[in-house]
């Protein structure tokens, strides 16, 4: 019952604008964990032929809502980009669970926050970082080595960038 309530709860949250046609994956929370499950979106991927853009947002985090303004802002310039190579996958999480208790499952792992970014060779700061994207194949290889930390990627010219695969 818990379980089911938090699910609803957290489909109020503001989140990635609904052009971008975003799979919205909730946690599966255990009281302990909060899973998320990405093997449906890496399926999805492979049989559509595109790549994943994976996000992950807390519900109450100001840099998230931030991130989330200037993607609704810029649409009209960014959808095109986005749906033309990428499945947008949303992640919806808390400022309160800690990178221990948040699992990421692919169909490669099954691995807490920090341990899941060095199974897939992330170089980027082992903590928590809320937002935090992932460019990933199918098979949930990244394509590239993201930046990380607020501010980043906050002008179209940095996002169609990053979308490029520019480093």
């Amino acid at each position: 019952m818990l379980i089911g309530l938090v699910g609803l709860l957290s489909t109020a949250h503001a989140a990635l604008p609904a052009p971008y046609a975003p799979i919205v994956i909730q946690p599966l929370v255990d009281g302990k964990t909060h899973e998320f499950d990405l093997r449906a979106a890496q399926q999805r991927a492979r049989s559509e032929g595109k790549w994943l853009y994976v996000y992950l947002g807390a519900s109450d985090c100001a840099y998230c809502r931030k991130y989330e303004a200037f993607l609704a802002a810029n649409a009209t310039e960014l959808v095109p980009h986005f749906a033309a190579k990428y499945l947008v996958v949303d992640l919806r999480s808390q400022l309160s669970v800690t990178e221990r208790q948040l699992i990421l499952r692919t169909e490669a792992h099954r691995l807490p926050y920090a341990d899941f970014q060095r199974a897939i060779g992330d170089q980027r700061a082992r903590l928590l970082v809320y937002p935090s994207v992932w460019l990933l194949e199918p098979d949930g290889k990244p394509l590239m080595q993201m930046p990380a930390g607020t501010g980043t990627f906050q002008t179209v010219a940095e996002q169609l960038e990053i979308l490029r695969l520019e480093e």
